[in-house]
C-alpha cells in the first residue's frame, strides 16, 4: 500500500505541469501523446509477457484499457462545463462507488471498517472540494467518469491475481493510446508539441504517471481489494491540493487540510493494519 501511496502523490504533482500544459497544447491530443510514450515506455518490459499472455487476458487488459480510456474522455468532456470544485468532488465519488460494484458483480466483502472509510474519506472529499455546483451536463459527464473509474479499479482486482501486470498495464495504456489518438485526430487537434514546458508534462505524466504509476497500481491491485484500492486512490486529491498550495501559491484554508485530515483518516482505518495499530495504541492509552 505504501507504493500506491507513492502513486497517487506521482499523479496528484501532474495536476500542476498538465494544467500549464493544456493551456497552450489541445488537451486530447496531450493525451494520445502521454499514453503513447507510457506505451512505449512498457514495450522492453511487457512484450515477453505480453507474447505469453492467453486470450481472456487479452481480453482482460483491452477491458480494463477501455475503462481507463472513458474515465480520463468523460473526465476532460466534464471539465470544460463544469466546475473545478464539481470535477474533484464527483470524481472522488469513485470510493463509493467501487465496493458497491465490487460487491454487486463478484460478490466482493466489504468490512466495516471499510465502509467507515468510505464515509470519512467522502466526508473530506466534500470538505476539500466544496459542494457540487456548476453545469448539470457537465457534472453527468464527471459522474460518469467515477463510474468508469470503479470499473476499471473493479476489473484490476478480478484480473491483476490472474495475469502479468505489465502485460495487463500495456494493454491499458495502448488501448487509451488509440483511443485518444482516434479522438484527436477527429477533431484535427494533433500536433507535434513544440513547447519544452509541455514535454515536460509529457515525460512526466507518459513515463511516471502513466507506465510506472498504472504497472504499480496494478501489481498492488493484484494484492489487495478493490475497495482498499479506491481508498488510498482518493489521497489523488489531497495531493494535488498539497501541490498547488507549494507550487502554485493556491490557498487552501482551515476547511481544506481539516478534509484532507478526514481523508486520511479514513485511509487509516480501512487498511487492516493501520487499524490494527490504532486499536493496540487505543488499549495503551486506556487506563489500568
Amino acid at each position: 500500500m505504501v507504493a500506491l501511496v507513492g502513486v497517487t502523490a506521482i499523479w496528484g504533482y501532474t495536476f500542476v505541469p498538465v494544467q500549464e500544459a493544456v493551456a497552450v497544447y489541445p488537451l486530447f491530443a496531450f493525451l494520445a501523446v502521454r499514453f503513447a510514450i507510457s506505451t512505449l515506455v512498457l514495450v522492453p518490459f511487457a512484450w515477453r509477457s505480453l507474447s505469453r499472455l492467453p486470450r481472456p487476458g487479452i481480453g482482460a487488459g483491452i477491458l480494463a484499457g477501455a475503462f481507463l480510456a472513458a474515465a480520463y474522455g468523460l473526465q476532460t468532456a466534464g471539465l470544460d462545463l463544469t466546475t473545478v470544485s464539481s470535477t474533484g468532488f464527483i470524481t472522488g465519488l469513485y470510493v463509493v462507488l467501487t465496493p458497491l460494484i465490487a460487491l454487486a458483480l463478484f460478490r466482493t466483502p466489504v468490512a466495516a471498517a471499510a465502509w467507515a472509510g468510505v464515509g470519512l474519506s467522502v466526508a473530506g472529499l466534500l470538505m476539500l472540494n466544496g459542494v457540487p455546483g456548476g453545469s448539470a451536463l457537465g457534472n453527468a459527464l464527471v459522474l460518469g467518469n467515477a463510474v468508469a473509474q470503479s470499473f476499471q479499479i473493479v476489473a484490476m482486482e478480478r484480473f491483476a491475481p490472474r495475469y502479468d501486470p505489465r502485460a495487463l498495464t500495456f494493454l491499458q495504456m495502448a488501448v487509451a493510446c488509440a483511443s485518444f489518438t482516434a479522438i484527436a485526430l477527429a477533431r484535427g487537434e494533433l500536433s507535434m508539441p513544440e513547447s519544452g514546458q509541455v514535454w515536460y508534462a509529457l515525460v512526466v505524466t507518459g513515463v511516471f504517471a502513466g507506465a510506472l504509476g498504472y504497472l504499480v497500481a496494478t501489481w498492488v491491485q493484484s494484492q489487495t481489494t478493490a475497495a482498499r484500492a479506491a481508498l488510498v486512490f482518493t489521497l489523488e486529491a489531497p495531493f494535488a491540493t498539497l501541490f498547488g498550495v507549494l507550487l502554485l501559491s493556491e490557498r487552501l484554508g482551515l476547511l481544506g487540510w481539516a478534509g484532507c485530515a478526514v481523508m486520511l483518516a479514513g485511509i487509516l482505518l480501512a487498511e487492516p493494519a493501520a487499524a490494527a495499530t490504532l486499536r493496540r495504541l487505543a488499549r495503551r492509552a486506556e487506563p489500568a
